[in-house]
């Protein structure tokens, strides 16, 4: 608190980390609509949604589009599903040769 001319005012101050810890800890949403319009023809229209969270927040929210996307599997992951790939690839061209010659 400081003390000018016998009045008291408080001086709330928050860094950034705290900032940033509550919008990712709650969330926060932006929302827009652009539309352009000529003479009452809309000629262009964009809807703007951005969510802004923690990954247990947007899990939370039913929000989890990167436990299923292949661009952020780990390597390992990536190798063993090209490995069954392979096997699997095999197992069908055994099966066709099987079914060719019966």
């Amino acid at each position: 608190m400081a003390i000018r001319n016998g009045a008291q005012h408080s001086i709330e101050s928050t860094n950034l980390a705290d900032l940033l810890e509550r919008i990712l800890d709650k969330g926060i949403v932006i929302a827009g609509d652009i539309k352009i319009k000529l003479v009452d023809i809309e000629l262009l229209s964009l809807q703007i949604r951005l969510v802004i969270c923690s990954v247990d927040k947007a899990t939370e929210m039913g929000i989890d589009w990167w436990t299923n996307n292949a661009m952020f599997e780990s390597r390992a992951a990536r190798e063993a599903t090209a490995h069954s790939l392979e096997k699997l690839e095999k197992r069908l061209v055994k099966l066709e040769s099987t079914l060719a010659q019966g």
